[in-house]
């Protein structure tokens, strides 16, 4: 198998993975969990500083719990650095302004602070 081969075979592995939105009471986006890469270290758990996460009831095929949403989600992005597995992300809602401002030069949406 020559290397574009297997790019492609894992290409296709990743978007075949069972995943699932942990919904947030934040209206500007969830945060997703890829049940299959996850193997319940609890990371994600003990590093949210709002305590927004908790191990849920249901298991893995493998026999990993995954983390479940409680409530008071801020979206802060912990769980995604902190997860060794990089089973867990944000899936944030874009802004009508930002995408708005897609076209537009950096000289015309002014200077980053």
């Amino acid at each position: 198998m020559t290397e574009k081969e297997d790019e492609e075979e894992e290409d296709e592995d990743r978007n075949t993975e069972e995943r699932y939105h942990v919904e947030t009471d934040n209206k500007e986006g969830d945060v997703c969990v890829i049940t299959e890469r996850c193997k319940g270290c609890g990371f994600c758990i003990e590093f949210c500083p709002v305590d927004a996460l908790d191990y849920s009831d249901r298991a893995t095929e493998k026999g990993y719990t995954p983390p479940e949403m409680t409530e008071g989600c801020v979206l802060c992005g912990k769980c995604e650095k902190i997860c060794p597995e990089f089973a867990i992300y944000l899936d944030e809602e874009e802004d009508e302004e930002e995408k708005e401002g897609e076209g537009e030069s950096e000289e015309e949406r002014g200077e980053w602070i």
